[in-house]
């Protein structure tokens, strides 16, 4: 079983895709930030909410307080709609479909170049060379 679990483990395609996995969650933490620290704020700005992500609406309040933010909300125990959580979610996935659609279109792009560049024809090998220089001799 040891030596089955060795050979799944270390098959390539498996590395790939490990590896694969690990870049797309350090590409998701990037996106995150953008999302976050770049792009939000600039659409807060142009919206003229100071904070995006606490875009929210409180479905039920049973102390009854006013909370200044969707955690502090929660913390004290109001069920709420994070609408902007859930916007900032969705600019995020618009972001990361779009990176992975270029990056495929641009691979899809090199691989057809790839295959409509003909591949030059090997050029004969020394014995049909040497051949050829004989028949021609042999036919003066």
């Amino acid at each position: 079983m040891l030596k089955e679990f060795k050979e799944f483990a270390i098959k390539g395609n498996m590395m790939d895709m490990a590896v694969g996995i690990i870049i797309g969650a350090a590409f998701g933490t990037v996106v995150t930030s953008l999302v976050n620290d770049v792009l939000m704020p600039v659409i807060s700005g142009l919206i003229g909410t100071p904070d995006f992500s606490n875009l929210y609406v409180v479905l039920r309040n049973p102390s009854g307080a006013a909370y200044a933010s969707v955690k502090a909300a929660r913390d004290g125990g109001a069920v709420v709609l994070a609408l902007g959580l859930f916007i900032n979610a969705v600019i995020s996935f618009l972001i990361v479909s779009a990176a992975l659609f270029f990056m495929v279109k641009m691979l899809n792009r090199l691989r057809r170049q790839e295959e409509a560049a003909p591949a030059a024809p090997p050029g004969p090998t020394a014995e049909v060379r040497l051949l050829g220089e004989i028949r021609d001799l042999l036919r003066r």
